[in-house]
């Protein structure tokens, strides 16, 4: 029914950049629920910074097409979340606004670069929550804070509205307490939009089912290697059992190209990085510049002023993959090394319905403990391959150690959401069971 909700979150967490106190709701599939919004996803009249100063005060005059989709379906958006600056990041500490706490320990990163909106379902500040994933953004947090966070494929929900950071790689995608809320949420936003060309007409309406039986599940022992913590390990495999126990059965396959995935990936996110923020310029978008500089000068100080340390970082390692005398040497390489990885996942998918393995190779890490950006980028190895193959893949809890969640991840074939999120609620429902 028509009203307003009323919306007061406890921010102890720092999970918000915006919020909005009364917002109002209508009928529809998600009437009078709260919903929060990563806040590089553009709301019409509500500020949406993407988590730096560059965009401080920026209010957009357009919803993207999630947004509004949700706004159709009767979501009150209730905040926009905070994040890592411009999505780059592993733990939501470079966003300008301050870092996210983990609810499940507010000593611990929540994860990145959705860290905002995974905190905000974790701290019960609301059910449901849009992140995007553009190297595990969606699935990093959700393992680290203990909820379910879907990837969708690549091409299945409307990107119009995004504030681009890595255009071949991010998706839009839903975080929620549970898989049936989680896909419920996909169910609204997976709508085609003809304003993508990267979109196909795939939409989503789904309801979960538990039956598994039958269900081959792919092991790649990749996901359990060095760097893979051995009690992460463990608990991942004692839910895999569990999900054997409902009929699944497993079989082993191999994804050789992940040696290569990491690499790959840092190349190729910096490379569409260094283009898509060179908009922000104080001509077209950013503060204005000072005019009585030369226009070189301008730029560079503004940039310098405003962009964080870790976009700056990723905005040079672009610029230099793709410079002169470069790109083929970095750029094209990391391509041919993406599609390996895109076969290596056919491959293994034809052996197999799901691939099941470990979201994060450690339990979340505390504030600041990390501070050398390679040992940050090395906690992508496990998310990074789903995006370089535009797969889906779903992050479920599935235990804990020392009191710190783990995540369980799932992956599938291209536009097979609905599998891989069945065999998450399958998991979830024999353990709540």
């Amino acid at each position: 029914m028509a009203g307003t909700l009323e919306f007061s979150p406890d921010d102890r967490y720092n999970a918000f950049i915006t919020t909005c106190s009364t917002a109002p709701f209508s009928d529809g599939t998600l009437a009078g629920i709260a919903v929060a919004v990563k806040d590089n996803i553009s709301t019409a009249g509500i500020e949406t910074t993407c988590g730096s100063k560059i965009l401080e005060s920026y209010v957009p005059p357009y919803d993207a097409y999630v947004v509004g989709l949700l706004r159709k379906a009767g979501a009150a958006i209730v905040g926009k979340t905070n994040m890592d600056e411009f999505g780059m990041g592993t733990t939501t500490e470079t966003s300008a606004f301050g870092p996210t706490k983990n609810p499940a320990d507010p000593s611990r990163v929540p994860g990145g670069s959705s860290g905002g909106s995974a905190a905000a379902v974790a701290a019960d500040l609301v059910p449901m929550a849009l992140g995007t994933d553009t190297g595990g953004s969606i699935r990093c947090p959700a393992a680290f804070c203990g909820i379910v966070g879907l990837k969708p494929t690549y091409g299945r929900v409307s990107r119009y509205g995004l504030i681009a950071y890595a255009n071949s790689l991010e998706q839009i995608g839903p975080m929620a307490r549970t898989v049936e809320d989680a896909s419920r949420l996909m169910s609204v936003i997976a709508k085609y939009d003809p304003r993508d060309s990267t979109m196909l007409d795939r939409p989503y309406d789904h309801r979960p089912s538990a039956d598994i039986a039958g269900l081959r599940i792919g092991i790649p022992e990749e996901y359990f290697g060095e760097g893979v913590d051995p009690r992460v390990a463990e608990t991942v495999r004692n839910a895999i059992a569990v999900l054997e126990g409902l009929g699944a059965e497993t079989v082993t396959v191999s994804i050789p190209g992940m040696r290569h995935a990491l690499a790959a990936y840092y190349v190729i996110c910096t490379s569409e990085a260094s283009s898509n923020l060179a908009r922000f310029d104080g001509v077209r978008y950013g503060p204005a510049v000072d005019t009585r500089k030369t226009w070189h000068e301008a730029y560079q100080d503004l940039r310098e002023e405003k962009f964080g340390t870790e976009v700056r970082r990723r905005v040079m390692l672009g610029t230099f993959a793709l410079s002169a005398g470069y790109a083929g040497r970095y750029y094209a390489k990391a391509q041919v090394a993406r599609r390996n990885i895109m076969q290596d996942f056919e491959r293994a998918l034809r052996d197999a319905d799901i691939i099941a393995g470990p979201t994060m190779p450690t339990v979340a890490f505390r504030l600041g403990e990390k501070t050398d950006p390679l040992s940050m980028y090395l906690s992508d190895i496990l998310t990074v391959p789903a995006n370089l193959a535009g797969i889906p893949a779903i992050s479920v809890p599935c235990g804990r150690i020392d009191g710190l969640p783990v995540g369980l991840q799932l992956m599938g074939r291209q536009f097979e959401d609905e599998r891989v999120v069945d065999a998450a609620y399958a998991y979830e429902q024999e353990v709540r069971a």
